[in-house]
């Protein structure tokens, strides 16, 4: 059997350390797996299965009873047992609705849901009923293109995946997927396997493909989802300026977009620049150098008057006359201006004047760090340097300490099924 056809509780992946049915603390006695592996072939929950997995009946005492024990002879003894009542004698798993079952199912593990889909047809097709899977975490698991293929089938929404590898995968559905809300930041994927998830895609609102190789077809494909609020292509490369404005043209809802440190030329931040929406409040384009200039962030502030955080790092063409067109941004609340080494620190100080609504300056690389209180002093206001890591469209920023209780999460939201190592 192909492994892309096969169960996810089956396939190869979900063994042994990536294994999210077995960790194999313990060992199933043979006659259990096969009950299990058996379980598909009927409709309802097999009388044996049932029976093996209820508690164990206590032991039977032994008593003395009569003459025999004098003999040092013993017998078994037990008290009647109460007859049943004939309604509940009906009730089992089995007569339980499908809505009941459902909402049992919602508080199972990822590991436990998977090993329940294995006990009859019925229980394998309430497992994977669309309201169970609406939100997954996988990171962590290698080699998840098989899993990956079986978990896009569910109808899922919300599907984090972050520095995973992938092997090759064709996503073969007729039907659009249901994705909202996705995270592939810094994952090892073919672009081929990329395009053929994201091609299918009409419905993404938050997308993170941060660090990857792109393709013209995927910036294209990207133009069909038309709700797209938050956009993460930071590190990306392989696509053209063509691609790229056909995007943001269509991307007209766009509030945060990361694309710093691209593989771009002049006219990959021209096309940025020339066709990003009025809607935009949140914007990264750091790391150009030499490819932004002045006359680019005239024309950015133009079109995007509402940007409120804004990074222009890196940019070493810019020098302290671009204040004067940057305070046309009235609602500008965070600026970075790190490593922009033609600004000097004097132009700096009168910038609480010319951005009163200015809450946090990044000038990291710029100002030395024993000039940062004499500059503190000009901006009692300002908060400088709290930010190394930039945050914008980012759905897990960097500044989270790895391991805590928010590092798991995309966007602020935790995933209901997440994989456990």
């Amino acid at each position: 059997m192909p492994t892309d056809s096969m169960p996810l509780q089956d396939l190869p992946c979900l063994s042994l350390q990536g294994s999210m049915l077995s960790q194999p603390k313990r060992v199933m006695k043979r006659k259990s797996r096969d009950c299990l592996s058996e379980g598909l072939d009927t409709e309802c929950t097999p009388t044996e299965l049932i029976q093996q997995w209820s508690p164990s009946h206590k032991h039977q005492r032994l008593i003395s009873k009569g003459k025999e024990n004098d003999s040092s002879q013993f017998v078994l003894a037990r008290r009647a047992r109460r007859k049943k009542d004939s309604t509940s004698a009906d009730i089992s798993w089995d007569h339980l609705p499908d809505e009941l079952l459902l909402k049992i199912l919602f508080y199972l593990s990822l590991r436990d849901l998977l090993r329940m889909s294995t006990v009859c047809k019925r229980w394998h097709r309430l497992a994977f009923d669309e309201s169970l899977w609406h939100s997954v975490d996988l990171e962590g698991l290698t080699h998840m293109g098989p899993a990956l293929q079986q978990v896009l089938k569910t109808g899922i929404r919300r599907l984090r995946c972050p520095r995973s590898f992938v092997e090759e995968l064709h996503f073969t559905g007729t039907g659009p997927l249901q994705i909202v809300e996705m995270d592939l930041s810094s994952s090892i994927i073919p672009t081929s396997a990329l395009e053929s998830i994201i091609c299918h895609c009409r419905l993404l609102e938050y997308l993170s493909l941060e660090g990857l190789q792109l393709s013209d077809i995927i910036i294209r494909s990207l133009s069909k989802n038309p709700n797209l609020l938050q956009l993460n292509l930071s590190g990306c490369s392989g696509f053209s300026a063509p691609a790229l404005s056909d995007m943001l043209k269509s991307c007209s809802r766009l509030k945060q977009l990361n694309i710093s440190w691209c593989d771009f030329n002049n006219n990959h931040v021209k096309s940025v620049v020339d066709n990003l929406s009025s809607s935009v409040t949140h914007l990264n384009l750091s790391g150009y150098r030499e490819n932004l200039t002045l006359d680019d962030v005239k024309v950015l502030v133009t079109r995007c008057p509402h940007i409120e955080t804004l990074d222009l790092s890196d940019s070493t063409l810019l020098m302290a006359d671009s204040f004067p067109v940057l305070k046309k941004l009235k609602h500008l609340r965070h600026l970075s201006l790190s490593r922009c080494y033609h600004i000097h620190l004097a132009a700096l100080t009168d910038l609480g004047k010319t951005f009163p609504m200015l809450g946090l300056l990044d000038v990291f690389g710029l100002v030395q760090d024993g000039h940062l209180p004499s500059l503190k002093k000009e901006l009692p206001y300002v908060g400088l340097n709290s930010r190394p890591f930039s945050s914008i469209a980012r759905p897990t920023p960097a500044s989270r300490l790895t391991g805590s209780c928010s590092d798991r999460a995309m966007w602020n939201r935790k995933c209901h099924l997440r994989f456990k190592l």
